[in-house]
Formats: C-alpha cells, structure tokens, sequence
C-alpha cells in the first residue's frame, strides 16, 4: 500500500478542488451509503434538518446513535435544550457519512456546533492514514456546506481491554494524525479518550459494557468531558 505525507494529505483533501468521489481513492473515502433500516434512519435526518431550528449536530456511528439508549437521560440534560440533533447511525464508517453528508444530511442548516466521531468501524479493514484521510473529507465536507458552523474533531475513542488491543492502537494512531486537521478556528480537535480509562489504560465494562459502546456513565463522562469547549464554540 502506497501513502502520501500528511502534509499532502491535508493540501489535497482541504483545498477547493478536492473530490471525495475519485475512482482510484481508498475505501474509507469513498462515498457509499447503505440499505434497509439504514436508509430509513438516513431519510429521517433528513426529514429533521428540513425542518430547520438546528444549533448543534452530533455526527457518528452507533455511539452516537447510542444517545437515543444508553445516553438518552444524559441527552436531554445537556441537549435537550440546545436544538440539537443526533445524526449517528449504527454500524457506520467514514465513506457512509461522506454519502450522507452528500445527500442531505445537513443541508439548509447552520448549526453552531458539529461535533464528530467516526473511524472506529474502519479500524478492522483501514490504515489509520486511510482513517485520517476520511476524517479530513468530512472536515472538507463539513466547512463547504456549514462554512459558519464550528467543527470539534473527537479522537476515536479506546476500545478493548487494554492498550495492547489492536484496533484501539490503530484508532490512537489515527488520531494523531487527523488532530492536525484542528485551526483552532474554524475547527478544533479533543481527545477525551482517558477519561473512560482506569490509571493503567484498562477500560472496564462499566464503562463500556462490551468494551466498544458505552454505559450511561459513559455518556456522562463524553457530555461532561467536552461541555467546556462546546459552551465555547457555540458562543454560550
């Protein structure tokens, strides 16, 4: 497999001329959606933002789609008031939320914040360059169709047991990449991978019960850990 420098990475993907639909780009940036419930879920977004009054979306895979189960209580407390909307769906990688921010997922909105966290789903068949270069397409995305709304970048979150886990050091190390994508404008990078980590790096089912997805507590930790930077970003 051949890479290209970051440096390039970012020159490609951010500059204007950028197509996130090249037929000879790897998997993670190549758009393609999905069928059944998926494109029920999908068309309900869609169904949502026509509808106009967004101020904060959250954009993801089933963690974030977990917010309507696990975290629902914790929604409502720091969300519920906010017009926010939850665009996470189950089973998602990067290419699925490049197609669905292509097709309708934010369009006519200018919401004050977007927060997103993807990759961990592309960690068992991507590179974490191939990972980055899909956060940057939906940074790319993000800045063309909602040039007022401020991106946070969350780093992948940990998953497994411990560090020695596989996925959770490809997700780590595709999180130092796509950091660099932050301005500290425009868009901003966090990592709150530590907080649902004991001392020594183990993650405990209390947390995230099948060490992927997480527990009420664990919403409350995300919620509670980015609340300070989001009050900022949305001018609050």
């Amino acid at each position: 497999m051949k890479y290209v420098s970051l440096s390039l990475i970012l020159s490609i993907c951010l500059s204007p001329s950028f197509s996130a639909e090249p037929n000879d780009l790897h998997s993670a940036v190549k758009p393609v959606p999905r069928s059944g419930g998926w494109m029920k879920r999908h068309d309900s977004f869609n169904q949502r933002v026509a509808k106009g009054k967004v101020d904060l979306v959250l954009i993801g895979d089933s963690i974030t789609h977990g917010w309507e189960g696990s975290g629902k209580n914790v929604w409502e407390k720091f969300y519920g008031k906010r017009n926010a909307v939850n665009l996470g769906i189950g089973g998602d990688r990067t290419q699925h939320v490049i197609w669905r921010l292509d097709n309708g997922n934010v369009k006519g909105i200018s919401p004050k914040a977007a927060v997103v966290m993807i990759g961990t789903n592309n960690s068992g068949n991507n590179s974490p360059e191939e990972i980055a270069d899909g956060l940057a397409a939906i940074t790319k995305q993000l800045r063309e169709k909602l040039p007022k709304t401020k991106v946070l970048l969350l780093g992948i979150f940990p998953r497994g047991t411990n560090k020695d886990d596989g996925r959770r050091q490809v997700n780590e190390k595709s999180n130092a990449i796509f950091k660099k994508l932050a301005d500290g404008k425009d868009v901003h990078y966090l990592d709150i991978g530590d907080k649902f980590l004991e001392s020594d790096g183990t993650l405990t089912r209390k947390i995230m019960p099948d060490l992927l997805h997480l527990s009420v507590e664990g919403y409350t930790i995300w919620a509670e850990s980015i609340e300070p930077t989001l009050k900022k970003l949305m001018g609050e």
